[in-house]
C-alpha cells in the first residue's frame, strides 16, 4: 500500500497570506506545504501537494489519488459548495478524505453552511486554520494505520 496522501487545495487558495487575513491568517499556502511535509514525514507518509483554481484538474488529481494515494485531504474552497464534479469524483475514492477548511464556515454567512463535499468525507477538520492540516495529516496517518490493522 502506498504511503502517499494527496493534499489538494481548490481555488483561490494560492492568494493566502494576502487575501482576508482576519479570516485565514497570514500563513501562506507554501508556509502550509512545508508544514505538511515536516509532519508528514516522521508518521512515515510522503505528501502530494497540489492547488488549483480549476475545478477540473481537481477531479483529475482525485483520478490520479485513486492509484497513488492511501488519503486525501481536500480543502475544496468555493467547490466545496457548488461542485456536484467534485463530489462525484471522491465517491470513486474509496480511502480515508478528509474535508478541510481553515475559517469555521458555519460561523460565517450562510453560503458557506451546506457542504457537497461532506457528504462523502469521512471526516471533517474546520476552523484551526492553517493548524488543521497538521492535525489532518496526523487524523490521516491514524486512519490508514488503522484501516491497515483492519
Amino acid at each position: 500500500m502506498t504511503r502517499t496522501i494527496f493534499v489538494l487545495n481548490g481555488p483561490n487558495l494560492n492568494l493566502l497570506g494576502e487575501r482576508e487575513p482576519a479570516i485565514y491568517g497570514s500563513t501562506t499556502l507554501a508556509d502550509i506545504r512545508q508544514m505538511c511535509l515536516a509532519r508528514a514525514k516522521p508518521l512515515g507518509f510522503a505528501i502530494d501537494f497540489r492547488q488549483t483554481n480549476f475545478e477540473g484538474e481537481l477531479v483529475e488529481s482525485i483520478h490520479q489519488a485513486r492509484k497513488e494515494a492511501c488519503g486525501i485531504i481536500i480543502n475544496p474552497a468555493a467547490y466545496t459548495f457548488t461542485s456536484i464534479a467534485l463530489l462525484d469524483a471522491l465517491k470513486t475514492f474509496d480511502p480515508p478524505k478528509i474535508e478541510l477548511h481553515i475559517s469555521n464556515v458555519h460561523a460565517r454567512e450562510e453560503i458557506y453552511h451546506q457542504s457537497l463535499v461532506s457528504r462523502v468525507a469521512t471526516a471533517i477538520m474546520i476552523g484551526f486554520g492553517a493548524r488543521g492540516y497538521e492535525l489532518a495529516i496526523e487524523a490521516m496517518a491514524g486512519m490508514v494505520g488503522a484501516a491497515k490493522a483492519a
